[in-house]
């Protein structure tokens, strides 16, 4: 794989943290590259630094020292206007916890980061329903939340991840709260959108035989 076909590049990449006046270190000296539309599992016990690490990678949070580039550019760089913009515009986030808010309906939860980024209601509500409809949520889409089940919730919060077209996709424990049948219908539902368009899909997973599915592993160990 070429330089040019690399969605991110990571160059020795480091995050520490400050607890009590002590430095914990949690990432030392990464190095790897996520090509274009891979789907990458990030696997690991708990506390060796995967939602670290994918938070870092979707500029939540900057490193330490050490870079993480998008197509060539250091994230760390830019301004916070400069990478909430980015975010919106090219990386969708999906959680273990939903974080639907209880008071709005599903298509409407959906919806808002196309609201944020300017689309019209009439035209963020069908692009809404269309990601809904499609994650067989057709009949769901002015239920709240709570009168969802938590596979249906999960679904609510990709189809949010996915309303503005991101090329990116990160996940952190996408089924970590879910019965098996759910989770396997969460699972095609990433599967699907990996392998019939351009998404770049970064997972992070405690589920062995997900992470085998995948087309590459980085495995972190704890500090």
């Amino acid at each position: 794989m070429t330089a040019g076909e690399f969605l991110y590049e990571v160059r020795d990449l480091h995050k520490d943290f400050r607890l009590a006046g002590t430095v914990v270190k949690v990432l030392c000296g990464l190095n790897f590259t996520i090509g274009r539309g891979q789907w990458t599992a990030l696997v690991g016990p708990s506390g060796s630094g995967k939602t670290t690490l994918l938070h870092l990678l979707g500029g939540l949070d900057r490193p330490s020292s050490g870079a993480v580039m998008l197509e060539g550019v250091d994230l760390a760089t830019l301004s916070a206007r400069r990478l909430t913009n980015l975010r919106r515009r090219r990386i969708g986030f999906v959680f273990q916890a939903y974080h639907l808010f209880p008071e709005l309906s599903a298509w409407e939860n959906a919806a808002l980061p196309a609201l944020h980024w300017g689309t019209a209601r009439d035209a963020a509500f069908a692009k809404a329903r269309q990601w809904l409809e499609q994650f067989g949520l057709g009949e769901r889409l002015e239920h709240r939340p709570q009168e969802l089940s938590g596979g249906e919730q999960q679904r609510v919060a990709i189809a949010r991840a996915l309303i503005n077209n991101p090329d990116v996709i990160l996940a952190d424990e996408p089924t970590g709260n879910l019965d098996a049948a759910a989770a396997d219908g969460i699972v095609a539902i990433l599967a699907e959108l990996r392998a019939t368009g351009d998404k770049t899909l970064v997972m992070v997973t405690h589920d062995q035989s997900l992470a085998a599915r995948a087309d590459a592993i980085i495995s972190l160990k704890k500090q």
